[in-house]
């Protein structure tokens, strides 16, 4: 299609879209944030965004300030009919927005207005939500308030972590942008007003996020683990170590929280505020991932220990 198309956005869970994009509409121009230093040896590395971008020979700016009076003015040049934006990671001004005479269209993972904000995936999860999804916006000034275009269900499994959740509705997102866009193209989508009574926010997720408080509840535990997975990981102290955990399940029992009540052949059985959790996997610093059993083993963890 001849739609001219400005697409922004930065991690991997942009790329899907971009190349969906790319290969269904004539985009023009590309936005993302600029590189930042990465891993132990602090060196410079592209977005994922930027990467694909410039693999596909397309023009790309990385502004520090997305207000920044020169961005409009690229964007100016550029002549989009349309922007699309897939986790950019900022709230674009004003008078970008009203720039392309079709809007700006928002990709979003979770079915708005639940889990307005910058982390989604994670929140569902953590929030035992069944069912998440993928939705697209016409972009207003507020955070993730726009009107819903289209959306598409899908549902998080009792195994879902952050990381595999996050693969699926970065398919499925990219697939729902083209079919938002052809249906601006064509004049049949009609925006319909978020219920604002629903609305539910989630925030930046941070490293502190992934600390076990035993005291807790076990379902909301084996939650935590599964929506820390892959980053930054769920963990408790043992003799001064961050042990992470890689994979939980909660069960029924009365415990001490944060105290070991059985070793067994599939796990590591703690005490909570409410309930039991098995360790299943487990990882100590500069080690490989293990089963927790035999972590246990390697440590001489034995029924009565504390694991704080």
């Amino acid at each position: 299609m001849n739609l001219r198309v400005v697409f922004m956005g930065t991690p991997e869970f942009s790329v899907p879209t971009l190349v969906a994009l790319y290969s269904g509409f004539h985009v023009i121009g590309v936005v993302t944030q600029p590189d930042k230093p990465k891993g132990r040896g602090l060196r410079i590395v592209p977005t994922a965004v930027k990467k694909k971008a410039l693999e596909l020979n397309l023009p790309v700016i990385e502004p520090p300030r997305i207000a920044a009076p020169e961005v409009l003015e690229v964007l100016a040049q550029w002549r989009p009919d349309i922007i699309v934006v897939a986790a950019y990671g900022k709230i674009l001004p004003e008078s970008i927005l009203q720039l392309p005479p079709k809007g700006c269209v928002n990709l979003h993972a979770s079915l708005l207005p639940r889990h307005r904000g910058a982390a989604p995936i994670s929140g569902a999860i953590i929030a035992g939500d069944t069912v998440t999804g993928v939705c697209t916006i016409l972009m207003d000034s507020g955070m993730d308030t726009g009107d819903v275009l289209l959306k598409e269900e899908v549902p998080i499994n009792d195994e879902d972590t952050a990381g595999t959740l996050h693969d699926k509705l970065m398919e499925r997102g990219a697939s729902l942008i083209v079919d938002t866009l052809r249906a601006i193209t064509e004049k049949t989508i009609r925006p319909v007003p978020q219920d604002h009574s629903l609305v539910t926010y989630t925030r930046l997720v941070t490293k502190e996020d992934g600390i076990i408080d035993w005291d807790n509840d076990a379902q909301y535990l084996g939650r935590l683990v599964r929506a820390m997975n892959p980053w930054p990981g769920a963990f408790f102290k043992l003799s001064d170590e961050t042990i992470r955990v890689w994979e939980a399940t909660s069960e029924a029992g009365l415990g001490v929280p944060g105290k070991v009540t059985s070793l067994r052949g599939d796990g590591i059985l703690v005490g909570t505020g409410n309930g039991m959790l098995l360790l299943r996997e487990v990882q100590a610093p500069s080690r490989n991932r293990v089963a927790a059993i035999e972590f246990a083993r390697a440590r001489d963890i034995r029924t009565g220990d504390a694991l704080r």
